[in-house]
């Protein structure tokens, strides 16, 4: 049975998300922790979020895919992100006076907190939060529905995000890639030569020019001083299919730094 590696504590999202690729789970503290345990064959797969849709992406995750790790991205998951306010049993709406949760959970219920009247505060995860409410009806976390059950505490309000379309996107990270399904997505970094008009075109163009959709693209610093920046897109198609392997040399040519991070089935 393949072990995989995830970004813990137990009764997170990311729990969550590797639940659906198996059950024989290895939870570790950071993300780092989590690439490296795959690095070093402590793990087959480690799961690790790389973007939410409203807090946007996970700069550690793309940093490590980019600098740090030769990893390559096997699969994809996307789950809705439902936060719930959880509490001791017998706690009623009125008693709480404080509420724990990551920064993004937090930051993701703002309404439901200043409606509320409630003092916000960051835990290091959603799990860890609900852990460090127990006995105290006081306090509240914010979290799914596993850490609920896995501390033995209740959901008096579900749903409490602002937003419905709350989704977070988890890659499954393994030394090799997906073989082609006919329904694939790439993801590539590169960084253009220098920020001049139309540098950034001129690689995007490649991919209008072949009638490639670009799924996401982000910038991100390049560490190598303000202005320069490194550039992940995902797009349509599998870097073995012949229109694509020619995209990806074309792109080597107008660039200095380009590496091919993965590809695998687009989530459906």
């Amino acid at each position: 049975m393949s072990v995989i590696s995830f970004l813990g504590p137990k009764g997170t999202f990311t729990h969550e998300a590797a639940n659906m690729i198996g059950d024989n789970l290895i939870p570790y503290c950071t993300i780092p922790a989590v690439l490296e345990s795959v690095v070093n064959e402590e793990s087959l797969y480690g799961v690790v979020p790389i973007e939410n849709s409203i807090e946007g992406p996970v700069g550690i995750t793309l940093d490590s895919l980019a600098h740090k790790f030769d990893l390559k991205i096997f699969d994809e998951i996307i789950i809705p992100i439902n936060q719930n306010l959880i509490v001791n049993h017998g706690t009623r709406m009125e008693d709480i006076e404080d509420v724990y949760s990551h920064s993004q959970a937090i930051a993701q219920c703002q309404e439901f907190i200043v409606k509320n009247k409630i003092q916000p505060h960051y835990a290091v995860s959603t799990a860890n939060a609900a852990k460090n409410i127990i006995g105290n009806k006081t306090k509240a976390a914010i979290g799914n529905s596993k850490a609920a059950e896995l501390y033995g505490l209740e959901i008096i309000k579900p749903n409490i995000q602002d937003s419905d379309n709350n989704e977070t996107r988890f890659v499954v990270v393994s030394k090799d890639d997906h073989e082609p399904t006919g329904c694939d997505k790439t993801s590539i970094i590169f960084s253009i030569y220098e920020d001049k008009p139309g540098g950034l075109y001129n690689v995007l163009g490649i991919f209008q020019k072949n009638d490639i959709n670009l799924t996401k693209i982000e910038s991100r610093p390049s560490k190598k001083g303000l202005g320069k920046y490194l550039f992940f897109v995902d797009f349509n198609g599998h870097r073995n299919d012949d229109i694509i392997r020619n995209i990806i040399n074309e792109i080597q040519e107008k660039t200095y730094f380009l590496k091919v991070l993965g590809s695998y089935p687009e989530f459906r």
